[in-house]
């Protein structure tokens, strides 16, 4: 309940730039599928939507652009699709993190 909560919290006064850590913690399987809805909503607005994860999978079919960080430095950035090309997030996380 707490991290359903802080969420609302911070969407009730619709912000243009949303900053979340791990959204998804704690949350059940419906309450996952409405954050991810509402994120969808807020960037299709033109909002931002900033959050990290060690969901990799979910990263990857929400996010547009991702950076990926080693001891608290971005060791990588870029859209998606040039991070990944081929493989997936998770693969190329593995294989910079190596």
């Amino acid at each position: 309940m707490k991290q359903k909560i802080v969420l609302i919290a911070s969407l009730a006064h619709n912000p243009k730039i949303l900053i979340m850590d791990e959204p998804f913690v704690g949350l059940d399987p419906k309450a996952v599928f409405d954050v991810k809805k509402v994120m969808n909503e807020m960037v299709k607005e033109g909002k931002t939507v900033f959050f990290s994860t060690h969901i990799l999978d979910v990263a990857e079919k929400l996010c547009s652009k991702v950076a990926i960080i080693k001891n608290g430095k971005i060791i990588k950035t870029g859209s998606m699709k040039e991070i990944k090309g081929d493989k997936s997030l998770e693969k190329v996380f593995l294989e910079l993190e190596g």
